[in-house]
């Protein structure tokens, strides 16, 4: 199954049909092995040279530096991974799984399995107070309402989150892969052997390759930076995208076109940006046609802003620094009822 399958489809003759007409005419669904078959060489090669670059600068602290680009290529590769889940490469669910796993869990050490559940609840739900795992309040709180009923390290952290925000994604990376080996340990992934045997081949091949090539202090420092920057890349791609915007509670049910389009914000930007969030920056193209492979997504944004101010939906775009500026000031706003007592 993947991660569109899960999502309800709107009724024929609504405003999203007749959207996704449009977009369908415009030959925007098509798939393009091409690009993906170039975009995936060129990460692997990056990848493979990377790996080899690390055997040849050996003892020096110049491997700080490939930490640092290790850190933009992990991300790169999930990335993939997320397009992978989307059917957005493959048509089928079998060659996508395949592929996905050997992305998200060999080269990165993230569950696909566990990734793909938690991603499809937000896709169907984005910004749902109840419903989207993204906006649990786990540690962060993301309303005033979380706030108020926020106990423990929520409680703690939430008086100044939005300070604290960039600080805490150093631990992003950690924590994708903690929440993968809990999903396996747990045992409710699809191919959890598989996924097993993945995600153990790239830990013990990464911690080998360190310690072995490097002296402890040094292995250690690496593992600190690559993994430090890699949380706070991850976050940088997906904090944009929704923070900030309207939080759906309780029945709020608006229907497909408006609950992907009010919750979702796009990021504007050039070649540089598309790259560098791997297309996400039309979040709200993207989540209103997820199996889109994404060099089409800026292709559809004109088609989907217009048709959104032709039906009289409001449509949320703005610059990189001014996404982050809304997400923080939302986090400092959402912990105000815990600063006040």
């Amino acid at each position: 199954m993947s991660i569109d399958d899960d999502i309800a489809k709107p009724a024929t003759g609504s405003d999203f049909a007749r959207l996704s007409r449009r977009i369908t005419e415009a030959g925007l669904m098509a798939r393009r092995p091409g690009y993906y078959t170039a975009r995936v060489a060129i990460v692997a090669g990056l990848y493979l040279g990377g790996i080899a670059a690390f055997f040849a600068l050996g003892d020096s602290w110049a491997q700080l530096g490939l930490a640092a680009f290790f850190a933009v290529l992990f991300g790169q590769v999930a990335l993939l991974s997320h397009d992978l889940a989307h059917r957005q490469v493959f048509r089928t669910r079998r060659p996508a799984e395949i592929a996905g796993m050997l992305a998200g869990n060999l080269g990165v050490g993230m569950s696909y399995g566990w990734w793909m559940d938690k991603h499809t609840r937000h896709h169907a739900n984005p910004n749902h107070e109840d419903l989207d795992p993204d906006v649990d309040p786990d540690i962060l709180v993301w309303s005033q309402k979380q706030a108020k009923a926020s106990k423990g390290l929520p409680r703690f952290i939430g008086r100044w989150q939005a300070f604290l925000f960039f600080p805490l994604l150093t631990l992003e990376g950690l924590n994708l892969h903690f929440s993968g080996v809990r999903a396996v340990v747990k045992g409710n992934l699809r191919h959890r052997g598989l996924e097993a045997a993945l995600l153990c081949t790239h830990f013990a091949a990464y911690l080998a390759v360190l310690f072995l090539v490097l002296p402890p202090e040094k292995a250690l420092l690496f593992l600190i930076v690559h993994q430090g920057l890699w949380g706070v890349y991850m976050g940088s791609i997906f904090a944009p995208n929704h923070k900030g915007m309207p939080i759906l509670t309780g029945d709020d049910r608006p229907d497909f076109l408006r609950k992907q389009v009010l919750t979702s914000r796009n990021v504007l930007g050039g070649p540089v940006v598309d790259v560098a969030l791997g297309g996400l920056n039309y979040q709200i193209e993207h989540h209103l046609f997820p199996s889109m492979p994404s060099p089409h997504l800026r292709r559809a944004q004109p088609i989907v802003r217009d048709y959104c101010a032709e039906i009289g939906v409001p449509y949320c775009e703005t610059g990189l620094i001014d996404s982050y500026a809304q997400a923080l000031r939302s986090l400092h706003h959402a912990g105000a009822p815990i600063r006040e007592g």
